[in-house]
């Protein structure tokens, strides 16, 4: 049965699902309050799982938790031509773009354009480049791309989750990385880009990029204020001037903005750069060990997208930062992308480079490469032509010999690493791959339930279940489950017992595997309206045959011996109405 603690667990998850009718504030501080309670159940006798993409980091304060929760409140705030949106702009909030999930990546592209010369680029800035916006608050002050511009490229929105235990990577690790002469000879001939932070006093010491398509940013400050103007048209102190509509050409910037500047103050800014700086990294999910990964490092993949780095041990950095590892498989480099570039010039990059891509969150991200190239359709057609791309002429996978090791994987092989990437954004325990640990997901669950004494590889679906990686599915990760499930907390034979924990244990049955003691529903009701008939009847024609194996439910099987057949036909007519 369960005991008292077990029961306001219960209680707890019971108002943190009802989380969406509370203020946002409101719900973040019952969410804080249940990952503490999880935290210590989980340390108690199970593994604490890793944040879902778009959670705060794991260890903040409530003060720091209440920063993040006012920070994604400005994130997703939308800005009028009152407040002194535009004139040009690409979206009216920063979520607009960052919407798989807030804060991460998304599939809006924005448009760069110069003009290439013999002499070099030409960013054409005179004429508002090289950034051109998509929109504008008046048809007159639309900015458009001169007839001059012989280069356009478009560049699909990043995410910035982890990007706070990112800025705390020392330069030094990132530059340790550097070989722009290709002095190893291994082909690869990565570039640091060296850049300034407007927050910082003049003079100062230059610090590493590593955010944006080009590293053009090494700070979520910098990387705030610059979007906030850029993006939305809204000037802060650390960009104090609007954007001019097409530059010298008319109509001029008085003319169509007449907000005085800047346009907001210093906190908006603080406030953007404290919900990126505390998002978590996204999950990895088996954590470590898939045989994919290990490909993935043998045929090369690892020179550009390291795998991890160690955020400095700092006292001025908040304790959720300092000394933690973050696993972005970048090397935050940049690097020849042959004729796969975007050929746009950007402070110290060049042309043909571009800043070695994180992988972390990639299941999530659709499109894919720097121009949104690659979208649609299923995430292994989306990265197998990814992959290909790094093939392009003149490119260092293919000079180095990287991509054609790729190309000589057996199919086999190729779908081991691809599962790996996969990986990457993976809740633990969400077998439905929905970014949700629900009752389906529970089902998947019990269905790998085995205890001790079996044994999943890392490659095995149930994998996703064993979140200590012992290779089993016991009652120490079942603990750890509870911590995220988001599901119905029900004692419906009224015993004193969750019914999972029923089912589980081996306290109830749940022969159609719907996550529901057999004992308290009609048996044959497979859809679950009450009433056993027709529909039921077509769910169960339509499943005929074997189960598929697990994680996979099976509820037509009826019989609980893993066919759908005529038994539990027979069980279904029995039980008519």
């Amino acid at each position: 049965m369960f005991s008292r603690a077990r029961i306001r667990q219960t209680d707890l998850m019971r108002m943190t699902r009802s989380h969406r009718h509370l203020s946002p504030l409101a719900a973040t501080c019952l969410a804080f309050a249940a990952s503490i309670f999880f935290a210590q159940s989980a340390g108690a006798g199970g593994v604490v799982p890793q944040p879902k993409m778009g959670d705060p980091l794991l260890g903040l304060t409530p003060e720091q938790l209440a920063r993040f929760e006012v920070g994604l409140v400005q994130f997703n705030r939308v800005f009028t031509e009152e407040e002194g949106l535009g004139p040009v702009f690409n979206k009216t909030s920063c979520g607009g773009c960052h919407n798989n999930p807030v804060g991460g990546p998304g599939s809006i592209t924005v448009t760069r354009a110069g003009l290439a010369t013999k002499d070099g680029f030409d960013p054409l800035a005179e004429l508002g480049g090289s950034l051109f916006q998509q929109e504008a608050i008046s048809d007159e002050c639309a900015e458009v791309v001169p007839r001059k511009a012989n280069v356009i490229a478009f560049r699909v929105t990043n995410g910035m989750m982890g990007y706070g235990v990112v800025q705390a990577i020392p330069d030094d690790d990132i530059s340790a990385l550097a070989d722009p002469d290709d002095a190893d000879g291994d082909g690869i001939s990565g570039r640091v880009n060296m850049v300034g932070a407007v927050e910082d006093p003049p003079n100062s010491p230059l610090h590493v990029g590593r955010f944006g398509w080009k590293a053009h940013a090494a700070t979520m400050t910098t990387f705030s204020a610059g979007a906030s103007l850029n993006e939305i048209g809204i000037t802060n102190p650390l960009k104090p001037v609007d954007n001019d509509p097409n530059g010298v050409n008319p109509p001029a910037l008085e003319d169509c903005d007449a907000v005085p500047d800047p346009e907001i103050g210093i906190e908006f800014v603080e406030q953007l750069t404290d919900y990126q700086r505390f998002l978590a990294a996204p999950p990895q999910t088996p954590r470590s060990g898939m045989s994919g990964e290990v490909i993935f490092d043998t045929i090369g993949c690892t020179l550009c997208h390291t795998p991890s780095f160690t955020a400095a041990d700092d006292p001025s950095l908040e304790d959720a930062i300092r000394n933690k590892v973050v696993k972005p498989y970048s090397d935050f480099l940049l690097h020849d992308a042959g004729q796969a570039a975007d050929f746009i010039e950007q402070g110290m990059a060049e042309a043909r480079e571009l800043k070695t891509a994180p992988l972390m969150g990639l299941r999530r991200r659709d499109p894919l490469w720097h121009d949104g190239r690659f979208g649609a359709g299923t995430f292994e057609s989306r990265v197998t032509l990814a992959i290909q791309e790094h093939g392009a002429l003149g490119s260092e996978s293919l000079d180095s010999g990287v991509f054609d090791n790729w190309q000589a994987l057996s199919p086999a092989f190729k779908s081991l690493l691809i599962a790996f990437l996969d990986s990457l954004g993976r809740r633990e325990f969400d077998a439905t791959g929905d970014d949700d640990v629900e009752l389906d997901d529970f089902v998947a669950f019990a269905a790998c339930f085995t205890g001790p004494g079996s044994f999943y590889t890392p490659d095995d679906p149930c994998a996703i279940s064993d979140i200590d990686q012992d290779g089993d599915v016991d009652l120490t990760d079942y603990s750890s489950f509870l911590a995220v499930y988001f599901g119905p907390y029900d004692d419906c034979n009224a015993n004193g017992v969750l019914d999972l924990t029923d089912i589980i244990t081996g306290g109830s049955l749940d022969n159609n595997a719907n996550g529901i003691p057999d004992e308290c529903e009609t048996v044959g009701d497979i859809d679950g309206d009450g009433l056993v008939g027709i529909l039921d009847l077509l769910i169960l024609l339509s499943n005929w045959g074997p189960c598929p194996d697990p994680p996979a439910p099976c509820p037509a099987d009826l019989d609980g011996d893993g066919n759908v057949g005529i038994l539990d036909l027979l069980v279904l007519l029995s039980n008519w109405g």
